[in-house]
């Protein structure tokens, strides 16, 4: 016959042991980017987390895309410019922006959002 107690210790013990290496893998987890975080403030500056960057980042790529669909003409440039080496590619912005100062600024104000996060977080 099977000792219903002792089966009962074995898996309360089995038991134990696994809900304590979970809390250790827990503790470690949640320690570990404290051990890189420097406790100077100023180095760790608020809002300055890779899921603020990448937040920012979204809005500045999809507030892009609403400029590119609504301006047809500057997605057909940019279009055109797919496949081209890289060298040829400064040249080529340069000049069309020379010829729209207004798109130009139009799409340096879009992505603003992005070189203001880059230059407070020290990414820039």
């Amino acid at each position: 016959m099977f000792d219903t107690s002792r089966r009962a210790q074995v898996d309360t013990v089995g038991m134990k042991t696994i809900v304590c290496t979970a809390m250790l893998g827990a503790a470690v987890f949640v320690a570990a980017p404290l051990a890189h975080a420097n406790e100077d403030p100023a180095a760790n500056p608020p809002n300055c987390s890779a899921a603020d960057m990448e937040g920012v980042r979204a809005g500045v790529e999809a507030s892009t895309s609403a400029y590119l669909f609504t301006h047809p003409d500057v997605n057909a440039f940019f279009n055109g410019l797919s496949g081209l080496p890289r060298n040829k590619l400064g040249p080529k912005l340069k000049d069309y922006f020379a010829a729209h100062p207004q798109t130009q600024a139009e799409l340096t104000g879009i992505r603003q959002p992005l070189v203001d996060i880059k230059n407070r977080c020290g990414h820039g």
